[in-house]
């Protein structure tokens, strides 16, 4: 081995004579951190004989540091903390429990180390038996589960083989069912943070949709949401009536004492009383406080709970430490299309537990997903058709984000391509050196799993036997909008199709390479003809084929030649399958699987995404954090690239920039300007102290306060009293005999519009280019349809060895039965898995406006024409 890579071993006797404290220390530049990690990757491949010679290692190391030093690629996040410290720095540690198979050998060894074999391995699939304290069964499960979140990973896991509530136990009584034992793994995942430190853990929970104890499982976060508005609500009304009843008490100067706690005697104390009964506060609450006061007591404390969603309302209920799935088949989707019964099946006898209505079943699921987020669909019948092994078994689960579906006890390690930076100067797409680092990163993927030590012999040997792997891409809506298109375009969705055909194509390609010098897969020749046959119906997809899929109940959305604006693309998507297809059937593949796209939300920071996974833009205006403390708004950068491409001018940008950021100042503004204001008394000295609170203002009406001006030029210039100045909801600028139409141009005008509608010399026909997730700003009317996310993930799913994480956007007006719509739209073209957000339907998220404003003399009764009866 070159002596370059040889690995870092501590000098113990140096460190002895150090404090302590000084013996470790942390990375204080980031090639330290791209020494350890490609020096790791080029060491392990080195002693794989994965290179024929010293110099395409030091090539391979190379061209590796400057993918990740120029943000084009980045692994996933376990292998930011874990992998290369033993390898750079000589760090060790006892043995965690973990086990690998030895490259060499291929024989099971039990990890000595906790370092030695990092764990580079993002995603994790765990099985669970149908038993409560043996090796492989539910107490086992968290055991495991724990070990991953330690290092950063995370795992999921399908737990219908658990029997329902009241299914026999074979020592005589009944079972207690499948949700007391989620919610103890619910409690156990809370206690521990993934990464040892900063992030929560990260897990999956899959039940099938004949699970007997299915319909409590779909309603299980909703109920547990509705215990938070409880709490929340509760307490704030117990703690407002109990300090009533307490202040009726404490204020009875002209009683006697005895009088004073007797409602007959105080009509105040009886008024209290009567409120918190009509409140519904428990009478014992109620004679608590009576008693508290009688000794003496005079306030009364009672802990009152916010909807915040890392607070202890949220802390207390079950079910908020995981992202909960439901695994429906196609038998089960038809029976909803057709309104007819379906079965659920007992565990332990495969008898019926009960006959329900499909339909009714499934509105169950698009209210869950309606109401709290929750739960997901994975497709079960189209992730199995699409199984290159299924000699080894079905796919049950899939990792906690939902890209990673195979089987159960294995892993993948993720990493993904910043697809901003393969576009060349004039904004084309640089084909060749995509292609080039999507070889490279299936090398990297594959060496980190030789290297790797998993937590259970399980997944050690699955994930040896399979080697699957997880390289996707990022940013691909900051690409589409760069370069001109619309998100929701024929255009953009045949340029996913495209890059997703290439990455995928040439992956494969590269494993069958890697087979040919270190040979397949072990269990490939068992799954041969299967997964030749999904390669077959991969590469029949990139030839933009409508028909002639082998096996296949659910038809792919073929890549769309005729409108990809590319058609270099094209060409080159069909040549990765080719080349795929053909050095597949001579040698076999490395890896069972290639390709997932990810979510990338923690490596899209490192890349400096402006998108991560497959999303469209969020928003046109970030606000970026700065070092020293606060924030300033920057528009996203490819909005002035895709201006520029669309023939606006410098000066035309730059308006449109400032409509969006604002410009920061009142100077030029003719809403409210300078002189408006020296006219109400403001002298130069205070519009430049105001200049300074503008400057990064989220609200104009932030700048007008009290805190902003001073007490004194408020007080005895503008003449507003100390009860205005307090008041939360005082406008200073109304108050002053500003109107609102000005005070919101003038808003516009200094803090931006936060959107590109609206703003000077902007063309009607741009702007679907710049739709985004959400509404922008307070203004923006344009969004994305839902329809947009889901035919952009069809467009890229048939060409994604595994699925895609994604969450599909809908607004708040969605309706319950556009939640199924949009499930049952995923279904019918071709998805593995989605999921719902809908604005605002979880208590942690704020309205972006109140329902009735404080100042509206709004009749209550006339706000909505309600139903008489309601699920809420």
């Amino acid at each position: 081995m070159p002596s370059w890579l040889w690995r870092s071993a501590p000098d113990t006797k140096a460190l002895e004579k150090l404090p302590e404290e000084e013996r470790f220390g942390g990375e204080t530049s980031a090639k330290q951190v791209f020494n350890r990690l490609v020096g790791t990757w080029t060491y392990w491949a080195w002693k794989a004989n994965y290179f024929s010679s010293e110099e395409d290692a030091k090539t391979y190391y190379d061209e590796m540091s400057h993918m990740l030093a120029c943000q084009m690629a980045a692994p996933n996040s376990p292998q930011w903390f874990n992998t290369g410290l033993h390898w750079a720095y000589g760090i060790d540690g006892p043995s965690q429990g973990h086990f690998y198979v030895d490259y060499k050998t291929g024989k099971m060894v039990k990890s000595k180390s906790s370092y030695e074999h990092p764990q580079p391995h993002a995603c994790f699939i765990q099985s669970v038996g149908d038993d409560l304290v043996n090796e492989g069964g539910i107490m086992d499960l968290w055991v495991r589960e724990a070990r991953l979140f330690k290092y950063g990973s995370g795992t999921g896991s399908n737990f219908s083989r658990l029997r329902g509530s009241g299914e026999s136990l074979s020592g005589g009584g009944k079972s207690s069912g499948l949700m007391s034992f989620l919610k103890i793994g619910d409690r156990a995942a809370g206690a521990i943070k993934s990464g040892g430190t900063t992030r929560r853990a990260a897990k999956m929970v899959t039940v099938d949709i004949d699970h007997p104890d299915i319909e409590e499982y779909i309603d299980w976060k909703v109920v547990e949401e509705q215990k938070v508005a409880a709490l929340v609500a509760g307490s704030k009304l117990a703690q407002k009536h109990m300090s009533e009843v307490m202040a009726a008490c404490v204020n009875a100067a002209d009683l006697n004492d005895k009088d004073r706690y007797d409602p007959k005697a105080n009509k105040a104390l009886k008024r209290a009383i009567l409120s918190a009964r009509k409140s519904m506060i428990p009478e014992n609450y109620v004679q608590r406080v009576i008693q508290f006061a009688q000794q003496g007591f005079t306030e009364i404390s009672f802990k009152t709970y916010d909807t915040d969603w890392d607070s202890e309302a949220y802390l207390t209920v079950a079910g908020q430490n995981s992202n909960n799935s439901v695994r429906v088949t196609n038998a089960f989707l038809n029976a909803v299309a057709d309104n007819s019964d379906w079965e659920l099946i007992r565990r332990t006898d495969g008898k019926v537990a009960e006959t329900v209505n499909a339909s009714e079943l499934w509105d169950k699921i698009a209210h869950a997903a309606w109401a709290c987020a929750d739960p997901g669909l994975q497709y079960d019948t189209t992730i199995n058709e699409w199984h290159t092994c299924p000699e080894g078994g079905r796919i049950n689960a899939s990792n906690p984000c939902s890209e990673y579906m195979f089987l159960d006890d294995t892993a993948c390690n993720l990493a993904s391509l910043n697809l901003m930076q393969f576009r060349h100067d004039d904004g084309s797409f640089d084909v060749e050196t995509f292609e080039h680092a999507v070889r490279l990163w299936t090398l990297t993927l594959e060496t980190s799993v030789l290297m790797a030590q998993f937590p259970s012999r399980e997944i050690a040997q699955g994930s040896y036997d399979y080697r699957t792997l997880g390289l996707g891409f990022a940013n691909i809506g900051g690409m589409l909008m760069a370069a001109g298109y619309s998100y929701d375009s024929d255009e953009a969705r045949a340029l996913c199709g495209a890059i997703s055909a290439i990455m995928t194509g040439r992956s494969y390609a590269t494993s069958a390479e890697l087979a040919a010098e270190a040979g397949p897969f072990p269990l490939y020749q068992d799954n041969a003809d299967h997964m030749l046959r999904v390669m077959r119906n991969h590469r029949r997809a990139a030839y933009g084929e409508a028909e002639g899929y082998e096996d296949l109940t659910v038809l792919p959305v073929p890549l769309d030649h005729a409108n990809c604006p590319d058609k270099k693309m094209i060409k080159h998507a069909k040549a990765a399958w080719d080349d795929a297809l053909k050095l597949g059937e001579k040698h076999g593949y490395r890896n069972a699987q290639s390709t997932v796209i990810a979510p990338t939300g923690t490596i899209g920071l490192v890349m400096d995404c402006d998108t991560t996974g497959i999303e469209p833009d969020f928003a046109i205006v970030k606000f970026k954090k700065l070092a020293g403390g606060g924030y300033f708004k920057i528009i996203n950068r490819v909005v002035p690239e895709a201006l520029t491409g669309l023939g606006y001018t410098p000066d035309q940008i730059d308006d449109i920039t400032r409509y969006a950021v604002g410009h920061g100042n009142l100077e030029s503004c003719q809403a409210i300007s300078p002189n408006a204001l020296r006219e109400k008394g403001f002298t130069d000295a205070v519009l430049t102290q105001l200049a300074g609170s503008l400057e990064n203002a989220f609200d104009i009406k932030f700048a007008f306060n009290r805190f902003s001006l001073g007490d004194e030029f408020c007080k005895e210039t503008l003449g507003f009293s100390e009860d205005q100045l307090n008041d939360f909801n005082f406008n200073m600028l109304e108050a002053l005999g500003f109107s609102k139409e000005e005070i919101e141009a003038a808003n516009i005008h200094v803090c931006g519009a936060m959107t590109v509608e609206g703003a000077p010399h902007m063309k009607d026909e741009h702007l679907p280019i710049f739709d985004c997730a959400n509404v922008c700003g307070r203004i923006g009317k344009r969004f994305l349809s839902v329809s947009s996310h889901i035919t952009m993930m069809a467009a890229a799913q048939p060409f994604i060895s595994g699925a895609i994480s994604k969450t599909i956007n809908m607004p708040n007006s969605a309706t319950v039965q556009e939640c199924g719509e949009a499930y049952m739209q995923s279904w019918k073209l071709g998805l593995k898995a989605n999921a719902l957000y809908r604005d605002g339907s979880k208590l942690s998220q704020p309205l972006s406006s109140a329902l009735v404003d404080d100042d509206e003399d709004t009749d209550i009764d006339e706000l909505a024409a309600a139903p008489t009866s309601a699920n809420y």
